[in-house]
């Protein structure tokens, strides 16, 4: 009989390196695909995703079962992401100004960008409640109703984020196909 990720996790909190170990070889993919999804880059999802490791040891602690455990793992890394956009654009902003090597950087991102696939680049264009709401869905099968839960809404605010998103990626699908 397998344990569950909830077993698992209360075993990694009181310092179980075995259970710590099983827990992130049944979840590290799916936590990798959703922060490609929320980050929309590749080396910025494996830096999220490394992050989200190094800090889970600690966190776990926190885990209290009230959610199942893929839920709250979801929510520590749509937290992590956001986190992360913070300290992204607080760095932009100070760097304004320090010349060739900051343009040149900020070039080299925009082309990175740009190589994406045009769903990550859609996303990308979708406001941020939006895009982690359609990450969630989409890239890890959840139903809406888990959604919610992992973002702390009601399922109807899920369900309109949804609507929305597809209303905004229809929209920019069929501006691009116009000429």
């Amino acid at each position: 009989m397998s344990v569950s990720d909830e077993v698992l996790a209360q075993a990694a909190a009181e310092g179980d390196g075995d259970a710590f170990a099983a827990l992130l070889a049944r979840n590290y993919d799916r936590l990798f695909r959703l922060c490609w999804r929320l980050t929309g880059a590749q080396a910025e999802a494996e830096d999220l995703t490394q992050d989200i490791c190094l800090a889970l040891p600690v966190r776990l602690r926190r885990f209290d079962g009230r959610a199942r455990f893929s839920t709250w793992l979801y929510r520590v890394a749509v937290n992590a992401a956001h986190d992360r956009r913070r300290r992204a654009a607080a760095h932009a902003r100070a760097a304004e100004g320090w010349g060739e090597v900051e343009v040149a950087r900020a070039a080299a991102a925009v082309e990175a960008a740009a190589a994406q696939d045009w769903l990550t680049q859609a996303m990308r264009r979708l406001p941020e409640a939006l895009r982690d709401t359609l990450a969630l869905v989409l890239d890890d099968e959840m139903t809406q109703a888990e959604a919610a839960e992992v973002l702390g809404l009601s399922p109807g605010t899920v369900a309109w984020r949804m609507s929305e998103a597809r209303r905004l990626l229809r929209d920019g699908a069929e501006s691009e196909e116009s000429p």
